[in-house]
């Protein structure tokens, strides 16, 4: 087996999970961390500037990579380290590139995550989070004071398409994995069916 086989085999190992919702949490979540270290590439390349404080955003990989771990311990726990995580990252975010970059527009995903991973048991915490979301961008947006570093009109511009498609990406992301999921409880619904039919 190859190193890159290997790695696959020990990322797959960690965040699989045989609760469903679970798996999707470690799923995002992982592949949230991975894309991080890419972030000032992304930004130096469609932006340009000074891309200095996108490091910053580094501070939430671990708590990232933490998710299915924590999750094992306490699956509510992992799961709901997730959107808080992402949450803490966006408010980061509007704090060093200011309310002009549209980073805010995060808080869709974390919102949409926060009301898919939970299940109806816990519908409390789930809506908790979700409202956080919105709680945030409601009292928060405009009070972050000025932004650790400025761009032009046009930087602006081109970071707020940057962080437009990244949010829709994640937040279409995370539709077609929940919605395999859903087929997949289908699935296993109507063979436990046909089972008992027998």
């Amino acid at each position: 087996m190859g190193a890159l086989q290997r790695l696959s085999a020990a990322v797959n190992a960690y965040i699989g999970n045989p609760d469903p919702r679970v798996a999707l949490a470690n799923s995002v979540s992982v592949l949230v961390a991975s894309n991080q270290p890419f972030y000032p590439l992304y930004l130096w390349w469609f932006v340009g500037g000074n891309i200095t404080p996108a490091f910053y955003t580094f501070l939430s990989t671990p708590f990232f990579l933490a998710v299915p771990a924590i999750a094992r311990v306490n699956s509510a726990a992992g799961r709901g380290l997730l959107p808080v995580t992402g949450i803490a990252n966006t408010l980061l975010c509007a704090r060093l590139f200011g309310v002009q970059s549209g980073v805010e527009i995060f808080l869709i995903p974390c919102a949409v995550l926060a009301l898919l991973i939970f299940r109806s048991r816990e519908r409390i915490l789930s809506l908790a989070l979700a409202g956080a979301c919105f709680a945030a961008f409601l009292f928060l947006h405009g009070r972050y004071g000025e932004p650790v570093v400025s761009y032009s009109a046009d930087e602006y511009a081109a970071l707020v398409r940057l962080n437009v498609m990244s949010a829709s990406a994640l937040t279409a992301l995370v539709a077609i994995m929940f919605s395999r999921l859903l087929a997949e409880c289908e699935v296993s619904a109507k063979a436990t069916g046909s089972e008992k039919a027998r």
